[in-house]
């Protein structure tokens, strides 16, 4: 009876991983913005979803939000010359006054409002015998288009070079490439998918709390760190299903 919950709660620190794993294992930078982004993310969704917006379409301004947080983060390192790691803490604290002032109050409920798992549509078109689950089916869509959305973006160009950046970035600059411009990048797109992690994860819980991000760099590095060697012998399961898995 558990497992459905169990499932669903290791689903959003996956999504939420597959941001650490760019930050920790393509970029080579300890970020520790994702415990104040993933906060931002969820006070967004629920100030917007109170509002009267779509759940789904708050997911977005959620991730645009977390994107923006990291955009910040790297400017912090690569135009100010600040170490990443500071770079990231001097972020994060500065999100834990962004987000109170974002949502007004430290705890915000969303019991009676429509969400992406409560809703007219699944009430009344999800058989009774797959509502255990809807949670968990949701979570796992969402999980699956991001990592593909993922997979395929590394393949491109600009994700070649964010490859590159992270292993030897000299070569990035030989390419006539601002190495500063690709890692802004990455660290806006890792914080993106941390924002949108939390922003599931409010929606999820019903209420939005400003202490949801602590530990979740420690949660992400576990996750990268755990999944990479266990599945490094299958050369078949790519780096960002086993972060998840």
């Amino acid at each position: 009876n558990a497992l459905p919950g169990a499932v669903a709660q290791g689903l959003i620190w996956g999504l939420m991983a597959i941001g650490v794993y760019i930050t920790f294992r393509i970029l080579d930078v300890a970020d520790l913005t994702v415990d104040g982004s993933l906060a931002t993310g969820g006070a967004v969704a629920v100030m917007l979803i109170r509002a009267g917006l779509n759940a789904w379409a708050a997911l977005l301004c959620a991730f645009l939000a977390g994107m923006l947080a990291g955009f910040v983060t790297g400017l912090f390192h690569t135009k100010c010359g600040i170490p990443a790691i500071l770079a990231g803490i001097l972020t994060q604290l500065s999100l834990y006054s962004i987000n109170l002032r974002i949502a007004g109050k430290a705890n915000l409920p969303i019991f009676s409002q429509e969400t992406i798992f409560a809703n007219e549509f699944l009430e009344k078109q999800v058989p009774e015998a797959l509502k255990p689950y809807t949670v968990a089916l949701i979570l796992l869509l969402i999980v699956a288009v991001c990592k593909v959305l993922l997979d395929l973006y590394l393949k491109t160009r600009s994700g070649y070079l964010l490859r590159a950046v992270g292993d030897n970035d000299v070569l990035v600059t030989s390419l006539a490439k601002d190495k500063g411009m690709v890692k802004i990048i990455g660290l806006a797109i890792a914080n993106g998918f941390a924002a949108l992690a939390g922003s599931v994860y409010c929606q999820q819980k019903g209420f939005f709390d400003i202490s949801i991000g602590t530990g979740t760099i420690v949660i992400g590095l576990a996750n990268v760190i755990i999944g990479t060697q266990l599945f490094k012998r299958f050369g078949f399961v790519k780096s960002t299903t086993a972060v998840i898995i």
